[in-house]
């Protein structure tokens, strides 16, 4: 386990040690979660969020009885019918 330290700014802002950038793929710009544990606190880059929450959202389906797939043709059907109200177009589900 690679352990840096940075020190905290008067408004509050720390720099992420480039170790961790670069081996994270961290760019300016980039999002990152601050997670409260009982030791401290985590930093997760926005890809670690993302795929946590996916992984959430498949859990949820999968105990529903739902398959991804049946999502995406529902996806499909309802984003239809709302052009075909919204429009008057009437829109060709595969």
């Amino acid at each position: 386990m690679i352990r840096k330290l940075s020190k905290v700014q008067r408004k509050g802002q720390v720099t992420i040690p480039v170790e961790f950038r670069e081996k994270w793929g961290l760019e300016p710009g980039d999002m990152v979660e601050f997670v409260e544990t009982e030791q401290g606190v985590i930093i997760n880059p926005q890809e670690i969020v993302a795929m946590e929450t996916l992984d959430l959202i498949g859990e949820a389906l999968k105990e529903r009885g739902i398959s991804l797939e049946e999502l995406i043709d529902d996806g499909r059907e309802i984003r239809s019918q709302l052009i075909e109200n919204e429009y008057g177009i009437t829109a060709d589900v595969r």
